[in-house]
């Protein structure tokens, strides 16, 4: 059970850090989105690492 929790933190990591490349890619980035992605890609690194 921990592990799938540990892996399905992982996805939402990844997919969070594609969201964050995508819209940096952009020509005008939402700087505001990406600070908000930031944010919650770090409260799921730490959630991680408490596990």
């Amino acid at each position: 059970m921990e592990q799938s929790h540990v892996s399905a933190l992982q996805l939402k990591h990844a997919g969070i850090e594609r969201q964050i490349q995508q819209e940096m890619s952009r020509p005008s980035p939402d700087l505001a989105m990406i600070q908000s992605l930031k944010k919650r890609k770090l409260r799921i690194k730490e959630e991680i690492e408490h596990i």
